[in-house]
């Protein structure tokens, strides 16, 4: 199966559904990643004196670490303004996921749940245009099978120290996709990818929340008890 992630900035596949990816791609599902932005904005470039551009670009090289740390079927990259999603004519935005989607004609996308997880706009963003490309070519086109949406528990969102987390409840979880000690350990090498953000990924605590089984909302499927495997189940 065809699965493609949609996230806005480098290490969202990472803080997220990192092992999930890497389990699906040792089950032998084809995952593809688009990534909206360079992340060349964070606040992370002033510790290095880097310009938006230049940490674009370094950020960008770490992304092709974390592609061969989890075995990417294919990695897009794009140029969107970081942190400026919310000014953005998001039918532009629309255009280029909608490009994307066409050309790979995958069966499942991802991407963040409505809270987006952090409650950051560019994730808001991301969530609401994906989900309106999804469903205007569901209407015409039949390879779209699932859209999901990669969220956290209520117990791995109590259990960082310095972010204030968003989860989903137990009853909008349709997935819950136990992963393997090799995918752990996969998730763990992608966040090393990203030398130049050490700091914050420590802060997080992310690192201490990688090992329990990455939870999934499906959009307008309902699932009790929740699926054990995003690919499975009736569509």
């Amino acid at each position: 199966m065809r699965i493609l992630y949609v996230f806005p900035h480098p290490d969202d596949e990472s803080y997220g559904p990192g092992p999930a990816i890497s389990k699906q791609r040792r089950q032998g599902h084809e995952v593809y990643l688009l990534t909206l932005t360079r992340g060349g904005a964070t606040r992370q470039r002033h510790k290095y004196g880097y310009s938006i551009a230049e940490m674009g670009e370094v950020r960008y090289k770490e992304m092709q670490c974390v592609a061969e740390v989890l075995d990417l079927s294919g990695m897009t990259v794009l140029d969107l303004p970081d942190s400026g999603l919310k000014e953005m004519d998001p039918r532009q935005i629309e255009d280029v996921v909608r490009a994307h989607v066409e050309r790979l004609q995958p069966e499942i996308v991802v991407t963040y749940a409505v809270h987006g997880n952090s409650g950051f706009h560019d994730h808001l963003v991301t969530h609401a245009v994906v989900k309106r490309v999804y469903v205007e070519l569901a209407e015409r086109v039949g390879y779209l099978k699932r859209l999901a949406f990669t969220t956290l528990t209520e117990e791995n969102a109590a259990q960082s120290p310095h972010h204030r987390l968003s989860s989903s409840t137990p009853d909008e979880i349709d997935c819950l996709f136990a992963v393997d000690e090799v995918d752990v350990e996969r998730g763990r090498q992608a966040l090393d990818c990203y030398v130049t953000y050490q700091d914050a990924i420590q802060q997080t605590g992310i690192v201490d929340m990688i090992g329990g089984p990455a939870a999934f909302e499906i959009y307008q499927e309902q699932h009790d008890p929740p699926l054990d495997d995003l690919t499975g189940g009736q569509f």
